[in-house]
């Protein structure tokens, strides 16, 4: 149940990409929606923390699984999924759950480097990397 980063990589290009197709014009919008329910996710995940609350930790840290999964952000999907299995068991036990705290701890800062990520590459502002094999010019 460790969630951890494969080769430093915080996102998989692929779902990105291909979750940019799909979205087409809407694709913007979508992130900052990704944006604005992450940070409310993360602030939930840390008050539940907090209130040393399973039950509250479920809900906000399935949705940020899932939001997460959409954009390719596969490590953070992970480590929210992390959180929500051992609260679910908490839950299901009757327990605090003190378990969670290493993954909740390391949540904000990877959801901030994560989203950044995806900001920066959505920015049609941003310049490109030349493409394989043409000149920077």
């Amino acid at each position: 149940m460790e969630a951890t980063v494969s080769n430093g990589a915080l996102v998989n290009w692929s779902a990105y990409s291909q979750a940019r197709a799909e979205l087409g014009a809407n694709f913007v919008r979508i992130l900052g929606y990704f944006r604005e329910d992450g940070i409310k996710s993360v602030d939930q995940i840390e008050a539940a923390m907090r209130g040393n609350s399973a039950a509250a930790l479920v809900i906000p840290a399935h949705t940020l699984k899932g939001e997460s999964r959409q954009f390719g952000a596969d490590p953070l999907a992970d480590l929210a999924e992390s959180i929500e299995t051992i609260a679910r068991a908490c839950v299901e036990r009757q327990d605090t759950p003190d378990q969670a705290l290493s993954y909740v701890v390391r949540l904000r800062p990877l959801f901030d480097s994560t989203l950044a990520l995806l900001e920066r590459e959505a920015n049609p502002l941003v310049a490109r990397r030349p493409a394989f094999g043409r000149r920077a010019g």
